[in-house]
Formats: C-alpha cells, sequence, structure tokens
C-alpha cells in the first residue's frame, strides 16, 4: 500500500494538471470501488474548480470551489495517469501516455484546458469520498490522526509522549496512524534500523533519547523517500506514469539475508513477521 512518500509524490504530480483548473466533466466506469462513490459524484463535480491538493497522512484531499473536499485513498494499486493535448499551454509539463490497462480506468476526469485525468486501480481497494471542508476533523478516515512526520509538530518529545505506556512492540506502534500519520510497514522498518533500535523493544521502552534519534530517522527517511520519488513495489507509479526509485536505498527492506549496510557492523539482515507484517531487522546493530 502507498505510504506518505508515494501519496506525496502523486500529489505534486497532480498539482500542474488540476490545480486552479475547473473540473469540467467526471465518468465513472463502476458504481464502486472499495465502497460506493459518493452519491452524485460526477454531478456534484461537473462545474467545480479545484482551488488546492493537500495530503494527510496516506489521503490526497482535493479542496474544491464550493467549500467541498473529495477524499482520495490509493488502496494497494490506485494510480492517477495525465494525459493532455497537444494545443495545451503546459507543453512537457505533465503530458504522459496512461501507463496501466485501460479497462481498470473506473474515473475519468476531464479538465479545462484539454486534460484528462484517468484514475486506475486493478484491485479496487482504493476510494473516493466527497464532504464539506468546515466538517474534516469530524471525519471518521482523518480523525484523531497523529502529526505528520515532517511537520512541526513531530519531534522527540511529541513521539515519546505517544508512545508512553504502550506494551506493543515499537514496530507495531510507528504503524499506528494515531501515534504519526503517514507510516507503513517499509518506513517504519528503515527508520528503526537507521535509528539502531530494535523492532521487538516495547514502545514504552523508547522515550527519552531512543525517541530523539528515532523522530529524526522518521523525519530522514520521509524525506529522502520524497525527494527520490516514492517507492515503487508492484504497482505503484507516480502521477506522470514514472516510477519510485528510493527502494534502490533500502537497508532493511526486501534485503533478507543480505549484509548490513550499517558501517563496521557484520550482522546480516533477517525477517520476521509481526502482526501479520514482514519485518526486516539487523539483530547486530539494532537493540
Amino acid at each position: 500500500m502507498p505510504e506518505l512518500p508515494e501519496v506525496e509524490t502523486v500529489r505534486t504530480g497532480l498539482i500542474p494538471a488540476l490545480q486552479g483548473r475547473l473540473i469540467e466533466r467526471l465518468q465513472l466506469n463502476r458504481a464502486n470501488l472499495r465502497f460506493p462513490f459518493p452519491e452524485r459524484m460526477a454531478e456534484r463535480l461537473a462545474g467545480r474548480r479545484v482551488e488546492r491538493i493537500d495530503r494527510r497522512a496516506k489521503y490526497l484531499l482535493l479542496r474544491l470551489s464550493g467549500a467541498e473536499t473529495l477524499l482520495v485513498h490509493l488502496g494497494m494499486s490506485g494510480r492517477f495517469s495525465i494525459e493532455a493535448e497537444a494545443t495545451s499551454r503546459q507543453p512537457g509539463g505533465f503530458v504522459h501516455a496512461a501507463p496501466a490497462n485501460p479497462k481498470h480506468d473506473h474515473a475519468i476526469f476531464q479538465i479545462e484546458g484539454g486534460v484528462t485525468v484517468r484514475y486506475n486501480d486493478p484491485r479496487r481497494f482504493g476510494f473516493m469520498l466527497m464532504f464539506a471542508t468546515a466538517s474534516e476533523e469530524e471525519q471518521p478516515n482523518l480523525a484523531g490522526l497523529g502529526p505528520e512526520p515532517n511537520s512541526n509538530a513531530f519531534s522527540g518529545a511529541a513521539l515519546g509522549e505517544a508512545l508512553a505506556g504502550k506494551r506493543t512492540p515499537i514496530k507495531s506502534a510507528l504503524l499506528d496512524q494515531r501515534v504519526v500519520a503517514g507510516l507503513g510497514n517499509i518506513y517504519v522498518c528503515e527508520a528503526l534500523h537507521r535509528s539502531g533500535i530494535s523492532p521487538f523493544r516495547e514502545a514504552r521502552n523508547i522515550p527519552g533519547v531512543r525517541a530523539e534519534r528515532l523522530a529524526i530517522a522518521v523525519r530522514n527517511v520521509i524525506e529522502d523517500a520524497i525527494a527520490a520519488g516514492g517507492s515503487t513495489l508492484k504497482d505503484f507509479a507516480g502521477a506522470d506514469g514514472a516510477l519510485g526509485y528510493f527502494q534502490h536505498r533500502f537497508s532493511v527492506y526486501g534485503r533478507e539475508g543480505a549484509a548490513c549496510a550499517t558501517p563496521q557492523c557484520q550482522g546480516q539482515i533477517r525477517r520476521i513477521v509481526q502482526a501479520g507484517r514482514s519485518t526486516f531487522y539487523c539483530p547486530t546493530c539494532q537493540r
């Protein structure tokens, strides 16, 4: 499932095509993804302007004229692709062919200026919701989310406070979106390795120096992944069809049996399963 860096990559890729532009028409090719599309969605979006595109955790938030928001979750295989006519005033900015099988184009947005934005989702685990922007904090998907890892609200002290008293392994605690928003399995494994913290350690034992070290590692791995365009695992692609490449920099994820990349460490990467998810770590340098 795309994590924060992948969703942020899609957000920035969509901005030239959508932000400030009018949605002329929406074509829905089925009634639902994971959930039904919002009632009268095509009719409600026609004639609306996308005033801004935000992200919260793993959700895209398209701020529409008329004080409504379209929330998009990419699920496991959702992607956007962007096409523009040759007469577009943005030559080369976002002129790319759709990279996925068109039979899975479930929502096709016709945007002013001859731009077509397709939402393609073979597994249909993604979803879209619409709500009044003023009610955002009341939305079940957004209420109670923790701080963004690249925001000023996220720090060692804030992380330590969120983890205090938790007896779950730190790996599981970091996947809780109420602790920190947007993290998933890949980047939790990478951050724990960078900070030298064992995935077995109880979360309640992290506050203090370890929390500071971990917060820095989380922030850095997220920033590195965003700069690299996210990670491509199976289905993910950016809005322009380009594949992310942070996976080439993974220190532990997917590297079972490989030598640890930490300088002077003689360890070997292991894989275990925690709460049904693969955990990759070095037993030598992660304590």
